[in-house]
């Protein structure tokens, strides 16, 4: 039976018997980035009902943000050489930031979308747990660079597309995970050669966790997006080409990862059809 649940505020704590969706939406709502992840890490979800049929109130402000970073356009980042300090402290500080925005994309489609198997709740629950350890990695790692998360500006594109997605799963789907998380596969290996090039193991290590979970976390987006498809009589490939132009998706551009890709579940035909056509952008 469905059932209905409003949204309490991020201070307000969950009733004992909260779902393991109500808590990925209270943890949504923090405000702290560092707090928000460490208070992922330290659920233990084992135990918790996933209420999947349950319809949950969408409170305003999501996501809980902290006053910094400024978030500004792309175009506005500044450019800083690696080769030196300020430059590698940037970079990782824009690396945090992805992260703290994938710790957001994991909650929310885990709270959002009504109905799925309990795996599908429970997957993207672990990807959260993952994507709150890079948050914690990369910024311990900013801090030895004596810089802390918040102090560069940062752009907002990952939670953008979220939010152009909010009410197709098989959106978020194809056009988070597969398009945008799948960009990480391809240019993590440079960032990290980057990072070699430069003397930071440290952060290369880091980067090397980061890449092999995404693998994963890739993988279960294109595990579901293919479950939508064959449940609905859907042609991946061509659906995913009128998403992508329906929502704007970015242009895929090379080159491509393409044993990360393969690895992450993307079949021939959709690897071939990443030369094809560019799509749509904003």
């Amino acid at each position: 039976m469905t059932s209905h649940a409003p949204a309490l505020p991020h201070n307000t704590p969950l009733p004992p018997d909260a779902s393991l969706r109500q808590h990925a939406l209270h943890l949504l709502l923090m405000y702290q980035t560092q707090d928000k992840a460490a208070a992922v890490l330290a659920l233990d979800a084992s135990g918790l009902r996933v209420d999947a049929d349950a319809r949950l109130d969408e409170p305003a402000g999501l996501p809980g943000r902290p006053a910094r970073p400024e978030l500004v356009h792309p175009s506005a980042l500044k450019n800083r050489a690696v080769g030196t300090l300020e430059g590698r402290a940037s970079l990782i500080h824009a690396l945090a930031h992805i992260e703290a925005n994938a710790i957001h994309l994991a909650l929310d489609i885990l709270w959002r979308f009504a109905g799925m198997p309990e795996a599908f709740y429970r997957d993207w629950w672990q990807v959260a747990q993952e994507e709150a350890r890079h948050f914690e990695l990369l910024e311990t790692h900013l801090r030895t660079l004596g810089h802390a998360y918040g102090d560069f500006p940062a752009h907002d594109g990952l939670w953008d597309m979220a939010a152009r997605t909010r009410t197709d799963l098989l959106a978020r789907l194809a056009l988070v995970p597969r398009t945008l998380e799948a960009r990480g596969l391809d240019v993590t290996p440079a960032i990290r050669n980057k990072l070699v090039s430069v003397g930071d193991q440290a952060g290369a290590k880091i980067l090397d966790v980061i890449l092999r979970d995404e693998i994963g976390h890739v993988a279960i987006g294109n595990r579901w997006y293919h479950t939508l498809c064959a449940q609905r009589g859907l042609d991946p490939v061509k659906t995913y080409t009128e998403l992508a132009r329906q929502h704007a998706a970015p242009v895929a551009k090379g080159p491509f990862n393409l044993s990360a890709r393969r690895a992450a579940g993307f079949n021939e035909a959709e690897l071939s059809a990443l030369a094809a056509e560019p799509l749509a952008t904003t």
